[in-house]
């Protein structure tokens, strides 16, 4: 069979387009480190391969991508293990439950959403116990604010819950405290405002770094907003969508 329904005819395809979105995402993320007077090496791209398969992983691996992401353990295990021959870093960046940590710990080289001590300590408790080579968090930082309950349900620490948790996370065996983690906030002072919720991101970022020089890492910026992230500081933008197309829908 040939045409369209051909499978390496698709394959082909699909490589065509992950190669163009790619080039496209690299030209927007060189031209707002040009624009902020940044090194381009200086910021990694990060390729959320969430709700997509393995076989993407597989074509965006064959195009150079090296750093690649997920938010679900369910959907992330699997596909790591078919794809544990490629030389590609696992960044685990949803709100991850202390009962999932073990699984994550098996093909996780970074989690972004450090953001309470519990889940510090289980994170530390299982790394000792895999003897794997020590983990590099994140402390993902809360930006929507307000007094309102739930404010907080996406996940992430308060600012002024930052400092201590860093801490924490600084003295537990088996963790590296690399840095912080943010998404721009859909309601409180900054929704609508990225530039802004990233320019108070970097203020956290650097409070953070003054008290523990290693961690300079500050992941911030998506597709829509990657422009914003870079100008604000960012060394690592987090790009689904703009390479990898519109989403299905979550099983």
């Amino acid at each position: 069979m040939t045409g369209a329904a051909d499978p390496q005819h698709q394959q082909h395809q699909r490589l065509a387009q992950l190669r163009a979105n790619l080039a496209t995402v690299e030209r927007r993320v060189a031209d707002a480190c040009a624009a902020a007077g940044r090194a381009r090496d200086g910021v990694t791209l990060i390729v959320v391969t969430k709700t997509y398969p393995a076989s993407d992983v597989r074509l965006l691996s064959s195009l150079g991508v090296r750093d690649v992401a997920e938010n679900r353990d369910q959907d992330a295990g699997p596909k790591a293990a078919e794809c544990h021959d490629l030389p590609l870093a696992w960044h685990f960046v949803g709100q991850l439950q202390t009962n999932k940590v073990r699984s994550v710990l098996k093909y996780a080289d970074m989690v972004h959403s450090v953001d309470r001590i519990r889940l510090v300590d289980a994170l530390s408790v299982e790394v000792q116990k895999s003897e794997r080579p020590e983990l590099g968090c994140l402390i993902q930082v809360a930006l929507e604010g307000g007094p309102e309950p739930g404010a907080t349900h996406r996940g992430g620490a308060l600012p002024d819950q930052v400092l201590p948790l860093a801490e924490a996370l600084a003295d537990a065996p088996g963790l590296r405290l690399d840095g912080v983690m943010a998404v721009a906030p859909l309601r409180g002072r900054y929704a609508g405002d990225p530039a802004g919720a990233f320019a108070r991101l970097a203020e956290i970022a650097s409070l953070v770094h003054r008290q523990h020089p290693a961690a300079t890492m500050v992941s911030a910026g998506m597709s829509g907003d990657l422009e914003q992230a870079i100008a604000a500081g960012a060394t690592h933008v987090r790009v689904g969508t703009a390479v990898l197309g519109v989403r299905p829908p979550l099983g």
